[in-house]
Parts: C-alpha cells; sequence; structure tokens
C-alpha cells in the first residue's frame, strides 16, 4: 500500500472512488506488476499504478521512464499551483477534475493557440505549442500524450533559450511517426521528465500520471503539511 492510500485511510478525505482503490489492489496482486513495483518509491509506484490502470496494460512498466528525481519536481511543482498546459484538448479534460479538487492548478491545451489551418509543413499542435509558450512565463508542467512534433517544438524552443525549461515534461506522444524520435530527443534533453519508450502513450496515459503527481501531492499536504513534500 502507498504512502498516498494509507493517509486516505488514516482520516485524510480520499480522492479515489472504491473501484478505483479496489482496482490498485488487484494490479498489485498481479505476479509481472509486483516485481515491478519493488525497486520503486512510493510516489513512482503511485505513477505506475494509475496508468496501469488508465491503460489495462500492465506490460507498460517495462516501458516507463519515471525517475524519482522527476516524480519530486512535478509533485512540488504541481503543490506550488503551476499551470498545466496539454498538447490536446481531452488531456486538459482528463487533468482539470483532479487540479479542481485538488491546488487549483490552471490547465489548458496548446490547441487553445493554435491557427484554424496548420501551417505548411507542421502542424496546429506544434503551432500552438510555440504560441502558448510565447505568451506566458514558466511552463509549469506539460503533457505531451499524442502529437510529438509540439514535443519538438517545446524541447527546440528551451534548447534555444527562448523559454525557460518547465518543471516536469510527460513526455508520452502515442504512434509510430516521429514518435520514438521525440522521445530520444527529450532524453536526450536534459530537462526534468518522464516518458514511456516505444509507440505507446496516449492523452489518457498522460493525464494518468500527471492526476498520480497532483493525488499524491494533496494527500501528503493533507497529511503531513509540515512535511517536505517527496520526501516519502
Amino acid at each position: 500500500m502507498s504512502n498516498a492510500e494509507t493517509a486516505a485511510l488514516g482520516g485524510v478525505p480520499s480522492l479515489d472512488h472504491p473501484i478505483f482503490s479496489e482496482s490498485l489492489r488487484l494490479i498489485r496482486q498481479l505476479p509481472g506488476t509486483a516485481a515491478a513495483l519493488a525497486p520503486l518509491s512510493p510516489l513512482q509506484q503511485d505513477v505506475l499504478l494509475r496508468l496501469i490502470h488508465s491503460s489495462g496494460d500492465p506490460g507498460l512498466a517495462a516501458d516507463l521512464v519515471c525517475p524519482a528525481t522527476a516524480c519530486a519536481a512535478g509533485l512540488a511543482a504541481l503543490a506550488a499551483g503551476v499551470p498545466i498546459l496539454t498538447d490536446t484538448a481531452m488531456a486538459a479534460a482528463a487533468v482539470a477534475p483532479m487540479a479542481r479538487r485538488t491546488f487549483g492548478n490552471p490547465v489548458r491545451s496548446v490547441l487553445d493557440w493554435a491557427p484554424e489551418q496548420a501551417p505548411a509543413g507542421s502542424t496546429r499542435t506544434a503551432a500552438g505549442m510555440a504560441a502558448a509558450l510565447a505568451g506566458q512565463g514558466q511552463p509549469g508542467v506539460v503533457l505531451i500524450g499524442s502529437a510529438p512534433t509540439a514535443l519538438e517544438v517545446l524541447l527546440e524552443l528551451v534548447a534555444s533559450k527562448a523559454v525557460p525549461a518547465p518543471a516536469l515534461v510527460i513526455g508520452m506522444p502515442v504512434g509510430f511517426v516521429g514518435v520514438a524520435e521525440s522521445k530520444r530527443h527529450l532524453a536526450e534533453s536534459g530537462l526534468v521528465h518522464m516518458r514511456l519508450e516505444g509507440s505507446k502513450g496516449g492523452a489518457g496515459l498522460v493525464a494518468a500520471a500527471c492526476n498520480a503527481l497532483l493525488r499524491a501531492a494533496w494527500l501528503h499536504a493533507a497529511s503531513a503539511p509540515s512535511a517536505p513534500l517527496g520526501s516519502s
């Protein structure tokens, strides 16, 4: 049982539906999942469990790159109320309810800034990412679940120092065109991030990872407000 789940049992109001809690219990009992969870910190476990729950795929454990330092950075940033920027409206819609119930982080999709038509040689999402980053300061936490082109724009702008580095990038674009390359570039970027290797990903999975961090940060703050975030 994770620290977050223990906190909920200790009197802190739970953020979870009973079906979700039962799902996590069952996932933990899977032989392969139990072995994958064993070396992970409680916060890394929270992320992996929510990804498996959202995908129905215990095999995701082999593809997840989720450093403890990235989890802790995301936890602290989200608890501070940083904005959450997503590449799709679907991811934004999946994160917004948890954000409202926890720290009130503003959640927006780069498509709010995208042009009506894709620029020549680019995509609406990539153009929206460039415009969104130009219009705000610290990018906060950035979720990329569908558009490798948007991830590439983010990496290029940070590398050129045109925009500051996000507190955390959750890079899980899904598919086969440009996806592996964008994930490799993210791995080489030096940015604080988590990612899924290969072709797996999607809006639901980046939202699941972000919601796991929001949930853990909220329960941590509610149960031990004087303890440093990420210390569990």
